[in-house]
This record gives structure tokens, C-alpha cells and sequence, in this order.
């Protein structure tokens, strides 16, 4: 576990009350129940604005407290524990992470304090295919009368139907992948709600000759590395909710076998599954390793963050599939239940597992990045 500043503690200390008193996974049970369209609650959203989480990479003269992304990833690993759906990860995060590596001054004026007072939610679009590819980006942004005219579809956008705009990724006339900030009510913008298990909002976007202005694109950093240096940000953030999501799960887990009695005794005394806890617990310390490293390495600057972020993403990916599924194992008859929370755990995992490229994609990017 990687050693935390007093204030990254007291962040930590105060998201950890907050989530499991004010949305802890049975609000999620109620808000599925409900069947509402709007994704997240709206006063637990405007609770995180307040708390200031909204600022923690936004720079300080722009409204924000700029506390780094491992500051951002103990939160995450926090809502992650309760399941808490919200646009924090996608705009705070994310979208946040995109304006202020490729915005200008303009735009940061334009852009971050509305992340950071949530008038603004931003998600990034990048996604074409049923699986995350890095390179399968067809939409295309055409030069056009001093702008940019931008056609494409994209899928399975975090937080799409309660977006204010979007970050698309399309490829200029030279073929390279640009970012480009597209105002969700634009003529030729059309977005369609998806039904997915895990019950977040996400959404089908098709973009129809958009007219965009030049100010429009995100042009900060050289072409193609933008779209690349997002990307890896959004994986270790992606590790880090995912770590907290496997970490509940192994506690709902353990508590299950300190409890329940099978012959008289307790089935964590059963020799085979006392192994398979201590195999677990194995595995998660690994995954919280790795997940740490890569938002650090982003901290840092490191050299090797590309790296870290799919090592992260692939092995949290690993011991959140491995644990998910041995949360309804050894829960036995009950886990396969709708009225216990681990099919809840379960569907989540399997949503964030492929956010961004599953295990097998990260694996590889991992061993091609260090030259095997």
C-alpha cells in the first residue's frame, strides 16, 4: 500500500464515511429499483462538488485544489467499494485530465471551473466497437471554413446521456488521432441510452457533419499523443475503481466464511477454503500494488507510465474477474440471488473490465511497451 500524505489520509477517511453513510451499495439497489433515466443521483453528485473531489486535478487558478492522481485514485477506490455511480470518474477525471494536457488557456478558462463546480460533465468518446481497440478510430474531423466538421459514431460513452460534451476522438485529414470538445445539444448530435448489467448511464453517440470552431480542438500537445496520454490516465483511474470494487468483494467474501456453518463449523475452517482466501488476498495486495504504481508513476512523470497504466488496468482486470466470481462461489445458492448485492458486484466488474480494454489487451500492451 503505498504511504499517503496526512492530507491524501483525511481524504481518504472522509470519502470512506461519506460513501458508506450516504451511498452505500443499498442506495444503488434502491436507484436501479426505481428505474430512472438520469444515472446518478443528482444530491449525491452536487455533495462530491461540495466536498471539492470535482478539483482535485484542476489547477488551482482555475478553481481547483490540484492534489495529483493518486489523491483522485483513493477516492475512486472508495466509490468503487459501494458501487456509487456518478460523473466524477468521467468528467472530474477524464475529462479534466484531456483540457488540462491539451487545452490552451482559452479553453482551461472556458472548461475547468465548470468541472469543478459541476455545471459541466464532461466523457470522453472513444469507443467504436463492441471491444475497446486503440487504433479503430473511424470517425473523422475534416478541415471546414476555418474549422473542423466531425462525422461518427460512438458506443458504450461513460456517462452519455447526462453529458454536457463530449471529448470525441476522431482522425484529422493527416490520419492522426485528435481530441476534439464537442457541445452535447450541437446541430448533428444525436445520443441514444444503453441498457447495460451494471445499470450506469451510457450511451450511443452519432455525430452527422458537426460543425466545430477551430477553438474546439485540443491541440496542446503534439498530434496522436494527446489521444495516448488520456487514455493511459483513464486506465489507472479505471484500476483504481476497480480495486475497490474486488476489495469489498473479497470482505463480503471473508466475513461470509468467518459465518457461515456447514457440519457444525465454519466453512472458512474447511482446509480448501481457507487456501482459496489466502490465494485472494494474494492476489488483491498484488492488484493494489499495481494500481497504486500506475497513477504514482503519472504523479511522477515516470517514464514507464504508459506501461504502469496497463499493468495496472491488466492485473486489477485479473483479480477483479478471479474475485467476482469466487464472491458467488462461495456464497453458493444466496450469491445467485437478486436480493444479495454480489450479482450487483459481479456485473460492475465485468463493465469495468472491458472499459478501456480487458486483461488481454492491457497484458499485451504491457509486454509490446517492454519490448517483448
Amino acid at each position: 500500500m503505498a504511504a499517503l500524505t496526512e492530507e491524501q489520509s483525511i481524504l481518504k477517511d472522509q470519502a470512506t464515511s461519506w460513501v458508506e453513510t450516504e451511498l452505500p451499495v443499498q442506495k444503488f439497489r434502491e436507484f436501479r429499483n426505481s428505474n430512472s433515466d438520469g444515472g446518478f443521483d443528482p444530491k449525491a453528485w452536487s455533495a462530491m462538488v461540495d466536498m471539492g473531489w470535482t478539483g482535485i486535478l484542476v489547477p488551482e487558478n482555475y478553481g481547483g485544489s490540484d492534489l495529483g492522481y493518486l489523491t483522485f485514485g483513493v477516492i475512486l477506490e472508495q466509490l468503487g467499494r459501494q458501487l456509487c455511480a456518478s460523473p466524477l470518474f468521467a468528467s472530474a477525471y477524464v475529462g479534466a485530465s484531456a483540457i488540462n494536457m491539451g487545452g490552451n488557456d482559452d479553453q482551461k478558462q472556458r472548461w475547468l471551473p465548470g468541472i469543478v463546480d459541476g455545471s459541466e460533465i464532461l466523457t470522453f468518446a472513444v469507443d467504436e466497437q463492441p471491444r475497446h481497440q486503440r487504433d479503430a478510430i473511424a470517425s473523422k474531423a475534416s478541415a471546414s471554413d476555418g474549422g473542423f466538421l466531425l462525422s461518427g459514431a460512438k458506443t458504450f460513452v461513460p456517462e452519455g446521456v447526462s453529458a454536457t460534451t463530449f471529448v470525441v476522438a476522431a482522425r484529422t485529414d493527416a490520419g492522426d488521432i485528435e481530441l476534439f470538445l464537442v457541445p452535447a445539444d450541437a446541430d448533428g448530435v444525436s445520443r441514444t441510452q444503453m441498457d447495460t448489467v451494471d445499470k450506469r448511464d451510457h450511451a450511443r453517440v452519432t455525430l452527422t457533419n458537426v460543425a466545430l470552431p477551430t477553438e474546439a480542438h485540443l491541440a496542446g500537445m503534439p498530434s496522436g499523443e494527446l489521444y495516448e496520454q488520456v487514455l493511459n490516465r483513464a486506465c489507472a483511474g479505471v484500476a483504481m475503481e476497480m480495486l475497490g470494487v474486488g476489495c469489498y468483494s473479497f470482505e463480503m467474501t471473508l466475513d461470509y466464511l468467518k459465518t457461515r456453518k456447514q457440519f457444525g463449523k465454519v466453512i472458512g475452517s474447511f482446509q480448501a477454503l481457507g487456501h482459496r482466501a489466502a490465494e485472494l488476498y494474494s492476489a488483491q495486495e498484488m492488484a493494489r500494488s499495481c494500481a497504486e504504481a500506475g497513477v504514482i508513476a503519472i504523479d511522477n512523470g515516470a517514464d514507464d507510465q504508459a506501461a504502469m497504466s496497463a499493468l495496472s488496468k491488466a492485473k486489477t482486470g485479473e483479480f477483479l474477474f478471479d474475485m467476482s466470481n469466487q464472491l458467488i462461489q462461495i456464497h453458493g445458492g444466496i450469491g445467485m440471488t437478486d436480493d444479495f448485492d454480489a450479482g450487483f458486484y459481479l456485473k460492475r466488474a465485468r463493465a469495468l473490465e472491458a472499459l478501456y480494454g480487458n486483461q488481454a489487451l492491457h497484458r499485451d500492451r504491457y509486454a509490446t511497451l517492454l519490448g517483448f
